[in-house]
């Protein structure tokens, strides 16, 4: 395998990338489980946002727009950008030698290559959302070929994260924590709502940090109107008596931290919004407590059987993976669930979100509280200094 063929010294200073040893690790790992589900090759697929860490794992390129990753059980893999401008600079960051344009269709130019390498008959197996017009595509280039989706056993393997990964983390953490503290510097009574994102941008953009997510929505404590973080702002200004609720991701090179918290303005929270926040708080500690190596998806269902029983529920994910993408598992409660609970069990290193978003019945009200956990080998660990809190700001 060839590693950092084209990142030079002065490109190394200039952009994150793993180590060899890193590299080398992945590549084995991936293809042992090929080996044990007798999977030739694999197409990965990626495209801008959360579907270009895939793409990136094993090649240190973050996708820019479309890219697709031919990873073959033998031989070198071979990274296929779709746009011939982000071309140059693929090559730049790619740790593979083999970095092509992929030509005017590249789900043509992929089969291409798969038949070129005597692969036109193998088991393929395909990972990300593949746009359905590549897979047809390979289909008809290349009938006699079984391509099966391998998406999941993918995943498995960027669950548990490895020292390097966590440390990338650690800094996603640090970048998304000044963004909460630039929130509660900077909100106030008489703020367009529409300015948040600026403000949590703002924070983070000139470490080289991009925005992952931020969603956020303010509404009166008195006379509620939302009750989770809203994907976009309102044109509305913030007043005094509201509560501003938040989700917000930054992200270092494909890996992200998020941190969720509820802000007071310029008033104490409401009796309501007390109580919602303390039945977050509670729902933290009970899923944080049960949280270890061996524990299951169940187990973490069963610590919050509470919120349910006392009358309220969530909106949102309870606890979701995290950390290059969103990832298994994904819990909610159990009268919220959108299936069975999942036959999961947790393993050391693994990264999650712990994120109890408590509402009213009405979902009028809600206060969502939480943020990204660290597997530990008797427990788990925040990976967050911000503290967990429901701040008044802006008085």
């Amino acid at each position: 395998m060839s590693v950092h063929s084209s990142l030079g010294d002065a490109d190394r200073a200039a952009f994150p990338a793993f180590s060899e040893a890193e590299y080398r690790r992945r590549f084995a790992a991936v293809r042992a489980s090929m080996q044990r589900d007798e999977v030739a090759a694999l197409i990965v697929y990626g495209s801008r946002g959360r579907e270009a860490v895939s793409v990136q794992y094993l090649c240190n390129f973050l996708v820019t727009a479309k890219a697709h990753l031919l990873f073959p059980i033998d031989g070198e893999p071979a990274l296929f950008v779709q746009l011939w401008n982000h071309l140059p600079l693929a090559r730049r960051l790619a740790s593979i030698a083999d970095v092509r344009w992929g030509g005017p269709h590249s789900g043509v130019t992929v089969a291409a290559e798969l038949n070129a390498r005597e692969l036109a008959h193998a088991r393929i197996g395909l990972v990300g959302d593949l746009p359905w017009y590549d897979v047809v595509a390979i289909k008809q280039r290349l009938p006699d070929a079984q391509l099966v989706n391998w998406t999941g056993k993918f995943l498995d393997h960027r669950a548990v994260k490895s020292s390097e990964e966590l440390e990338r983390m650690r800094h996603a953490a640090n970048l998304t924590d000044r963004a909460m503290e630039a929130l509660a510097c900077e909100v106030r009574p008489g703020l367009d709502e529409r300015e948040l994102p600026r403000i949590v941008e703002c924070a983070y953009l000139g470490a080289g940090a991009t925005n992952e997510i931020h969603f956020m929505t303010a509404t009166s404590m008195q006379r509620p109107q939302a009750c989770v973080p809203a994907q976009y702002n309102a044109a509305r200004i913030i007043e005094a008596g509201d509560v501003l609720i938040t989700e917000v991701s930054a992200a270092y090179w494909g890996y992200p931290a998020q941190i969720l918290r509820p802000y007071a303005i310029a008033e104490p929270p409401s009796t309501l919004y007390r109580q919602l926040y303390d039945l977050c708080e509670r729902a933290f500690l009970a899923v944080t407590s049960v949280l270890r190596p061996g524990s299951t998806a169940r187990d973490v269902v069963d610590a919050v059987q509470f919120i349910e029983d006392e009358g309220f529920s969530i909106y949102d994910d309870l606890l979701h993976g995290y950390g290059g993408g969103y990832l298994p598992p994904v819990l909610r409660t159990r009268a919220t669930a959108h299936g069975p609970i999942p036959d999961y069990t947790f393993q050391e290193n693994m990264t999650v979100v712990v994120q109890p978003n408590v509402i009213t019945r009405d979902e009028r009200a809600g206060v969502q509280l939480g943020h990204l956990m660290r597997v530990t080998s008797s427990g788990c660990e925040s990976m967050h200094a911000y503290p967990r809190e429901f701040k008044v700001i802006g008085a």
